[in-house]
């Protein structure tokens, strides 16, 4: 196998480059500075706290974050309840409706711990947010920016896509770094891809395979966000660029953006997927759908596990199919290898006498960079923010959360989730990106 490195640099205004997944940086509104609460909140008291508030007996319940980062935000729909009128709301409750039944029918799964969990979802976070994440508490789903991007519960998709990543959570709990996390993406679109097919009433080799069809404002020149079955070929927009996804290993990217390539490499494993799913034949969710679930579920997947760790897992769960399965990574270059783990990724060095600020991940892959001289201002938001320190980067990322990357001075980059933002750091990226 061999692996490329990619580093991606856009000239723009202010000394900006861009190293993006999305190839360039998409210009668009300034994003909201990040609520205070969001910035402090989430500690294990807070979530066991909100779970009490939205149990109440529903499975699932929809939140209006009324364009705030507030979460949970207004309950405005729970199970049984009629439509409410407001689109978002009504596709985040169909969409769940449908997921939970697929994994209950099919799967014989309660919810995304197995225990019947209620489901706390979030609509209209923050003000023309181009994401969607699982919080390790909820469903969160911003607006878009209305320029580039759709509201994202328009593709139920994405809706899966993020409940998987809480089942991900509570089965093999993937580290959301490097091959595990484009493993841990990757599932949460194996399990998205099965419902919409699901919902369509389509057999695997009669499926498009696109994750976050319908995205995309018309004007955009794309397909999707991703194409398990063709990686890399998505979209192709004059202000977007290609899609950089990979779909083989000899493609691999080694990089320290987006958690390590989480959303680039994922490519990989959801080819091998899709293979998997037209050879089986049958509904992907009981077909090959059967047999990724059966490898999360098991014992033979680490939390720290490596394609090939991944892909053995597969094969022993796919019983009679285990040629076919096997047959589907020997195409995108994985050799099925018990009891590998994931090698570990250095940190980039970091740059001298100026403030690089960079945004990765969420749920479209996308990183925004920006490099500064630091002013005398800048330096006083540097020391408040305490960019020098030695801890505040070790926390593990969530799934499609941003993660900032703060390097000033010659220091270690010093990462933060997106939900730890101190109100200084906050204004720091405030400032510093588009």
């Amino acid at each position: 196998m061999t692996s490329r490195e990619i580093h991606l640099t856009v000239p723009a205004p202010r000394c900006t480059f861009i190293p993006p997944w999305l190839a360039e940086r998409v210009d668009g509104p300034e994003r909201a500075a990040l609520d205070e609460s969001l910035r402090t909140r989430r500690s294990v008291e807070a979530r066991s706290a909100r779970r009490i508030v939205v149990s109440g007996g529903s499975p699932w319940t929809v939140h209006d974050a009324d364009s705030t980062t507030s979460l949970p935000g207004t309950p405005v729909r729970s199970a049984g309840d009629p439509e409410s009128g407001d689109v978002a709301v009504d596709e985040a409750a169909t969409g769940i409706e449908a997921t939970l039944a697929m994994f209950a029918e099919v799967l014989s799964r309660e919810s995304h711990d197995d225990a019947g969990a209620p489901v706390s979802l979030t609509v209209h976070y923050g003000s023309r947010y181009n994401n969607a994440f699982w919080d390790g508490t909820q469903l969160v789903f911003g607006d878009g920016d209305g320029r580039v991007f759709e509201r994202f519960t328009k593709p139920v998709d994405v809706l899966a896509h993020e409940f998987s990543h809480a089942v991900v959570e509570h089965t093999a709990g993937l580290v959301y770094q490097g091959q595990s996390g484009a493993l841990n993406e990757s599932v949460a679109d194996v399990f998205a891809s099965c419902l919409k097919q699901r919902l369509l009433g389509q057999e695997a080799a009669d499926g498009d395979w696109l994750i976050g069809e319908g995205i995309f404002k018309p004007s955009i020149k794309a397909r999707a966000l991703r194409d398990m079955a063709a990686p890399g070929t998505a979209y192709d927009d004059p202000e977007l660029g290609a899609d950089p996804q990979v779909g083989h290993m000899d493609d691999y990217i080694e990089t320290t953006d987006d958690n390590g390539g989480v959303h680039l490499n994922s490519g990989i494993p959801n080819k091998a997927f899709q293979l998997a799913a037209v050879a089986i034949g049958g509904t992907a969710i009981e077909g090959a759908g059967r047999v990724w679930y059966d490898a999360l579920v098991g014992d033979a997947v680490p939390e720290d596990a490596d394609f090939a760790t991944f892909a053995a897992a597969t094969v022993a769960a796919a019983g009679q199919q285990a040629d076919a399965v096997r047959e589907a990574w020997a195409q995108v270059g994985v050799e099925p290898t018990a009891g590998t783990s994931a090698p570990s990724r250095s940190s980039a060095p970091a740059g001298a006498q100026r403030l690089r600020v960079e945004r990765s991940g969420g749920f479209i892959g996308r990183t925004e960079t920006a490099e500064v001289d630091l002013d005398d201002d800048l330096r006083g938001l540097v020391a408040d923010a305490a960019l020098t320190a030695t801890t505040g980067g070790s926390e593990r990322p969530m799934p499609d959360m941003y993660v900032y990357t703060f390097t000033v001075d010659g220091s270690d980059p010093i990462r933060v989730p997106e939900h730890r933002l101190t109100a200084s750091q906050a204004e720091l990226a405030r400032r510093t990106l588009p």
